[in-house]
């Protein structure tokens, strides 16, 4: 049996993650479900989209649900995939899936799984993380042909996700704030290697710029690199670079919300 690896916007609060784990169990009694975590932001399909393609690399080959579904109930479609590679995704047509496709190489089989024959009845208008997703998640990992749980769409009309990119010049970086985690930590969409086009390099300390909020950063290995309270740009454990503030928030002190710009160049005192 195939593991099942779980991501929604449910929280801990309410049934909802203990319920569509009951249903998984009922439809394949032992499957093996890994929750990814639940606490992505209420709707926020981006930051569901970025925990879900960051967390593939290491996770086991298997089906993969991703619940971050404002539009539940809607037109919009709900999805099982098969990708290049054999891994099967199954959540909403919203783009939530997107990077987690790019990274795998692709689609080989989109199937609209609105009517499958392995969903709950009666299927709730609000609810098809319990009544869609979980069941046919649970029948995949039965290693049931993803053909037989609903109808085939067009690969190419599957909604993508668009996702900012950095602008990289000589001595500057303007980067985009994709997420900010419970620490404070600032992540930005853009790679160490794009830093080093621009002239910056680990070792030599950085002007971080957010709006009018301006301040020193060492670029360094690890937090430990800087001192207390102080800024420190950094490659996380996804290959991006990140900003944070050694034992404090760095979204607080630089008033940093995802979407949020942020200019990175070397430091003149």
């Amino acid at each position: 049996m195939l593991p099942i690896s779980f991501l929604s916007d449910y929280g801990y609060k309410d049934e909802f993650v203990g319920v569509c784990h009951g249903v998984i169990q009922r439809v394949a009694p032992g499957a093996t479900v890994i929750d990814i975590g639940h606490g992505v932001p209420r709707h926020d399909v981006r930051s569901g989209a970025l925990t879900l393609r960051n967390a593939l690399q290491f996770m086991p080959k298997g089906v993969y649900m991703a619940v971050v579904d404002p539009e539940v109930g809607t037109a919009r479609r709900p999805l099982a995939l098969r990708c290049v590679g054999g891994h099967l995704l199954v959540g909403p047509d919203n783009g939530v899936l997107w990077p987690t496709i790019e990274r795998c190489g692709g689609v080989e089989v989109a199937i609209d799984i609105a009517h499958s024959p392995y969903r709950l009845e009666p299927v709730s208008a609000t609810f098809h993380g319990r009544d869609l997703f979980a069941p046919v998640a649970a029948r995949l990992a039965l290693e049931t042909p993803i053909e037989n749980t609903g109808l085939p769409v067009p690969v190419d009309d599957l909604v993508r996700l668009d996702l900012p990119r950095p602008k990289v010049a000589q001595g500057e970086v303007t980067a985009c704030v994709m997420s900010v985690d419970r620490f404070g930590n600032v992540q930005l969409n853009v790679y160490a290697d794009q830093m080093a086009k621009a002239g910056l390099r680990i070792g030599e300390p950085v002007r971080v710029q957010a709006g009018r909020r301006g301040r020193r950063a060492s670029y360094a290995r690890t937090f430990a690199d800087a001192e207390p309270g102080e800024a420190v740009v950094y490659e996380d454990s996804t290959r991006l670079v990140a900003v944070a503030l050694n034992g404090d928030s760095a979204a607080a002190a630089l008033g940093l919300v995802p979407d949020a710009e942020v200019k990175l160049r070397p430091w003149n005192p």
